[in-house]
Order: C-alpha cells, then sequence, then structure tokens
C-alpha cells in the first residue's frame, strides 16, 4: 500500500470513529414498567392496608398489630404511585406536577377537618395528613426535575422544613422522592437510597414492614392487570373514610 493509501485509511478511520454512534452506557439496574392497571392495583391495595390500619387506630384502640404492620406498607406504595406517575416522560411539560400537587392541596385541606377531629396529634393539629406528606414531595421533586442552583436549593428548603410539619417526617419524604428517582432514572445506586429510605421509616414505624412494599412493587411490573383509572378516586376516598371513621369514633 502505498504512502497515501496509508494516510487516508486513517484518516477515514478517524472520522468513522468521530461519525460512530454514542452509545449510553446501559444501567443493569431493572427498570419499573408498570400497566396503568397494575399502577391502580397498587394503589387502591395501599388505600385498603391504610384503612385496615386507620381502624385499627381509632375503632380497636390499637389492639391488632397485624393490622399495624400491614399499614406500614401503605406510604411506600403511595409514594411509588405518585412517584411513577410524577416521572412519566413529558410529565413537566403536560402539567403533571402543577395538577397534582393543586389535588394534594384541596383534599388534603378537606381531609384535615376529619384527620384533627380524630384526635391523636400534637397540639391538635401536628402533623397533616398524608396528602401534605405527598404534596411537599411533590414540591421537592418539580423544583429537582426544573433544575438550577437555585431550585435545587429550593428543593432542600422545602424538604427541610415539610418533613418537620408532615406525616411520616423526612423518611417519608424521602421514600416518596426516591421512588420519583429511580422511575426517573433507574440505577444501582438509587435503589440502595430507595432502599435505605424505606428503612429509615423504622424510626417512626418501629419495624420494617415498609420493605416489603418493595418486593411488591417489582412484582407489579410483572402482571398486567385491566382495572379502570379513577383520576379522583384516592382523593375522595381518603377524606370520605376519615370523616366516617370520625362519626363511628363518636358513636362508640
Amino acid at each position: 500500500m502505498s504512502t497515501g493509501a496509508k494516510v487516508g485509511a486513517r484518516v477515514l478511520g478517524v472520522s468513522e470513529c468521530i461519525n460512530a454512534p454514542i452509545r449510553a452506557p446501559v444501567s443493569t439496574a431493572p427498570r419499573l414498567e408498570l400497566s396503568s392497571g397494575s399502577l391502580e392495583a397498587l394503589k387502591w391495595l395501599a388505600l385498603l392496608l391504610m384503612t385496615l390500619d386507620h381502624v385499627n387506630k381509632h375503632l380497636l384502640h390499637a389492639s391488632v398489630p397485624e393490622l399495624f404492620a400491614a399499614g406500614r406498607l401503605a406510604l411506600p406504595l403511595f409514594g411509588f404511585v405518585l412517584g411513577y406517575n410524577l416521572a412519566r416522560p413529558g410529565a413537566l411539560a403536560s402539567g403533571s406536577y402543577s395538577r397534582t400537587a393543586r389535588r394534594l392541596t384541596i383534599f388534603g385541606s378537606i381531609a384535615t377537618i376529619p384527620f384533627i377531629g380524630l384526635g391523636g396529634l400534637g397540639w391538635g393539629w401536628w402533623p397533616f395528613n398524608i396528602m401534605a406528606t405527598l404534596l411537599v414531595a411533590t414540591l421537592c421533586a418539580w423544583l429537582i426535575e426544573v433544575g438550577g442552583p437555585a431550585r435545587l436549593v429550593a428543593a432542600a428548603a422545602v424538604f427541610i422544613v415539610g418533613g418537620a410539619l408532615v406525616e411520616f417526617w423526612w423518611p417519608g419524604l424521602a421514600v416518596c422522592v426516591m421512588a420519583w428517582a429511580y422511575c426517573r432514572r433507574p440505577s444501582w445506586l438509587r435503589l440502595a437510597l430507595w432502599i435505605g429510605a424505606l428503612a429509615s421509616l423504622y424510626v417512626i414505624n418501629r419495624n420494617l414492614w415498609a420493605l416489603a412494599a418493595l418486593p411488591l412493587i417489582f412484582a407489579a411490573g410483572q402482571v398486567r392487570l385491566n382495572l379502570p383509572r379513577g383520576r379522583l378516586g384516592f382523593y375522595i376516598y381518603y377524606s370520605t373514610h376519615l370523616a366516617l371513621l370520625w362519626v363511628l369514633a363518636k358513636l362508640a
């Protein structure tokens, strides 16, 4: 081969390397892909477990420890459903964050009346109910998604201040935010942080039953259920069941 041919081959080789498509590193962490029906089933399972836990607490005077243990799965499931929906492609552009925050604010405010009426809160009102926890987590996720140094600082401030005011405190917020982060961009590090957040609920629950939500979530990704989605069902049910428990507790 002539000198000119060798030079040409080298130039061609360099050009091919430069113009070759860049392949993104493949994450080995499993991506969660749930059907709409499976996601809805997880949400209603969480509502059922939460209801049983509340019945045990307010009507049975916490006399059934099995119901308390089952109720520890409710928040992790709620946090996952919230995070999965907010992590959908185009959620920011479609207004999903603001729409979710608005609904949580409205129905969370309504639920505050029976939530306080049921009693057992510090100073008669603290902490705010689970919808407030999901609201603060939504605001944190929105600020992180929009990005920028100022918004990241604001997200940290919302997390710190909000965590002191809502049910399940900072561990509960961490569970929701890490579920969103993992659904948005799966990695082994995010999975480890999600597991760590679930384990941190031990500080509040005094058990590790929250971790049992994780296998349920990953198992739900393996089945496709045909369950209709109710957009406001969760919000209406939460306020209604608290009001009903309040009435029953007064009659007991």
